[in-house]
């Protein structure tokens, strides 16, 4: 996120679980005249009539769902939920289990409770509305069925086992060109499956590509279409929206199309050859001004010995002004990418599985020392955040406005400058909604802890130290990782190279400190309207 007085935290992550964030992003330059869109998305088609649940009963007409605008129905009729699979800023995943065919999906829930105007209504209308739209299509996650009861709108999607994009080359252990060209391809078909069909997706990274099953010839699956949208050509977008590192500059610009989504495509793929993003820095706002900067480095190891024909479809994707950027058709045609192309099957550099398991470790680090902060708050603390919550509330409407926040800190003795709680209130209000419900107070404040208070963030430190000597081993990291599946010792290595400041091989407590405080570039700037 953007540089946050001392006041603040310096990284925010909605819960351990998941990283993402809202953070305030460059006001439009100045001329720039934008429209809103105004596709007109097609109508929904009703879900298949075997997924509705038959045990309604029929003397009483159920009430209309707020959201969804059709009879209110209860998924647990038609399925038994099991464990949670992931947990995002507008919903969790659930493992579900269809009652009469024992199949299993995915059911992503969303709070309506959190759905406080109409346009936060309209953005989950649309995301189903999307989803009914594309189904079919072999790269992307199909919707089963969508039910609304009167706590949570539930979609019922094919369940993807085959784990992450990146997790999947990880665990390979060996990786080509032709390797990168096969999953780009997928990605960038994506891509023209979306945009034939009048949608843009906005959201394109990674964690968005899951495989469908464990076989080595398993489709990859584009998920998460919270932040779709419809559009025609010539629509001009300008809500700030997508994940910090693969952001086109024109989305920073409050002026972008269908473009944006080849951009982020463009992205994914530098990383798929080197391991590490095109576009670096240790807070969001440097990300931003690297992407707006827009300098490619292809001189560092490895690009050297790849390709240069795929060096020339990165720039191509990669370019500045989306109207010089090829079309998803001119990507799937360029002699790299075609199945018969130029990509070889040659080994990369080992340097480049490196660098992405070390790409991914450094965050599930932060993330399992969040945890265990979080954790480790004690009753007492809980019971002071409640309360400050409950005396900001000033109407008893369960969330806090911005003018709730303004004038409930001084009176709990915390002195902030006016842009000071504006940046809290953008951290801490994960679903962009404009207020902050109970479960994001206590996650802001949480945070606000964190960095105030040694003591959490030595327990965090003892979670990692077993043998209490003071510092964590390569051994002790593995070992606290292994449960989420980051224990590669090279990667750790790499971890432990990048934290340990004085160079003696391990990390004592003042370095981890730096390191939790230190901004975290892999916060998302998941943003609905403003």
């Amino acid at each position: 996120m953007g540089n946050c007085s001392s006041h603040l935290p310096s990284t925010f992550s909605a819960n351990a679980a998941d990283s993402s964030a809202a953070s305030r992003l460059p006001p439009p330059p100045n001329g720039i005249t934008v429209h809103p869109p105004y596709a007109s998305p097609p109508p929904r088609p009703p879900p298949p009539h075997s997924l509705q649940p038959s045990n309604r009963p029929s003397s009483t007409t159920p009430a209309v769902g707020r959201v969804l605008g059709r009879p209110m129905e209860d998924v647990r009729n038609t399925y038994t939920f099991g464990r949670e699979l992931g947990r995002g800023q507008f919903g969790v995943t659930y493992l579900v289990t269809h009652k009469e065919t024992k199949q299993q999906f995915a059911c992503k829930s969303i709070a309506t409770r959190k759905l406080i105007n109409r346009d936060d209504i309209e953005d989950v209308r649309r995301e189903v509305q999307i989803m009914y739209h594309l189904t079919g299509h072999r790269n992307i996650v199909e919707l089963k069925g969508a039910y609304e009861d009167r706590h949570s709108v539930n979609l019922v999607m094919e369940l993807c086992a085959g784990g992450e994009l990146f997790d999947r080359i990880i665990a390979k252990g060996h990786y080509s060109e032709r390797a990168a060209a096969n999953l780009c391809r997928q990605i960038v078909t994506v891509v023209h499956d979306c945009h034939s069909m009048g949608v843009i997706h906005r959201d394109l990274k990674p964690e968005n590509f899951l495989f469908l099953s464990t076989d080595e010839n398993s489709p990859l699956k584009a998920t998460d279409f919270g932040l779709s949208v419809f559009f025609k050509p010539g629509d001009v977008f300008r809500d700030l929206v997508g994940s910090a590192y693969y952001v086109a500059p024109e989305v920073l610009h409050r002026k972008y199309g269908a473009e944006v989504d080849i951009w982020s495509a463009g992205v994914i793929l530098y990383i798929l050859l080197s391991g590490v993003p095109p576009f670096w820095g240790e807070t969001e706002q440097a990300i931003f001004d690297s992407v707006l900067r827009g300098h490619i480095d292809f001189s560092s190891d490895p690009w050297p010995s790849v390709s240069s024909s795929a060096k020339d479809l990165v720039k191509k994707m990669l370019r500045t002004d989306p109207k010089d950027r090829l079309s998803a058709v001119e990507v799937l045609n360029h002699p790299w990418m075609r199945e018969d192309g130029d990509a070889s099957d040659k080994p990369l550099d080992i340097a480049v599985l490196t660098r992405m398991k070390q790409f991914r470790a450094m965050n599930k680090l932060k993330k399992v020392a969040l945890k265990v902060i979080a954790e480790n708050l004690s009753e007492e603390e809980i019971m002071g955040l409640k309360e400050m919550f409950k005396s900001m509330d000033t109407d008893n409407s369960g969330t806090i406005t911005y003018e709730e926040l303004k004038a409930g800190l001084p009176k709990l003795g915390t002195k902030l400058s006016e842009s000071e709680v504006r940046q809290l209130m953008e951290a801490a209000d994960v679903d962009g909604n404009g207020t902050i419900d109970y479960i994001e107070f206590i996650t802001a404040t949480m945070h606000m802890n964190r960095m105030e208070r040694e003591d959490h963030l030595y327990k965090a430190f003892e979670y990692f130290d077993k043998d209490k000597s003071g510092y964590i081993t390569m051994e002790e990291l593995e070992h606290a990782l292994k449960k989420y599946n980051m224990g590669d010792a090279k990667a750790i290595k790499e971890i432990i190279a990048e934290v340990d400041t004085d160079n003696d091989g391990r990390i004592n407590y003042e370095e981890f400190v730096a390191m939790m405080r230190k901004g975290n570039p892999e916060l998302v700037t998941n943003r609905r309207r403003k």
